[in-house]
């Protein structure tokens, strides 16, 4: 079975934000990245990395909107880091380059990354918000 990343992990490995990444799953389905009911933690694989790390790269440097970003993230993942529009745009990005960059800024976050709480919270005996 392939591993499986956190949303904090990818976010660390991306250089974003967890809400950032927490909001582009809540509004568009990702490959690679299986999402389920509410309150079931996410699992994000490489393959899900590399999409978000493409789409966040579009959104930043070419300010393209995010389900955009998504769709064509898609298409150079799958075009071996290749890109063409029809109007005669082309966009080519060194993926293997790319995928190795991201698997090193992963290998560091893994390492630094909160890892998530599981189960119930402790009990508050004071009744106080601290």
């Amino acid at each position: 079975m392939p591993r499986a990343y956190t949303v904090a992990t990818a976010a660390l490995a991306l250089g974003v934000t967890a809400k950032w990444v927490d909001n582009i799953l809540s509004h568009n389905k990702v490959l690679g990245i299986r999402q389920e009911r509410q309150g079931i933690a996410r699992h994000l694989s490489i393959e899900g990395l590399m999409i978000l790390g493409l789409t966040a790269l579009l959104n930043s440097e070419l300010g393209l909107p995010t389900a955009e970003a998504i769709r064509i993230a898609e298409e150079i993942a799958k075009a071996n880091g290749q890109y063409f529009a029809r109007q005669g745009l082309s966009v080519q990005i060194d993926l293997a380059s790319f995928q190795a960059s991201l698997l090193e800024r992963l290998e560091n976050a893994v390492e630094i990354a909160p890892v998530p709480r599981r189960g119930r919270p402790p009990a508050n005996k004071t009744g106080r918000l601290d």
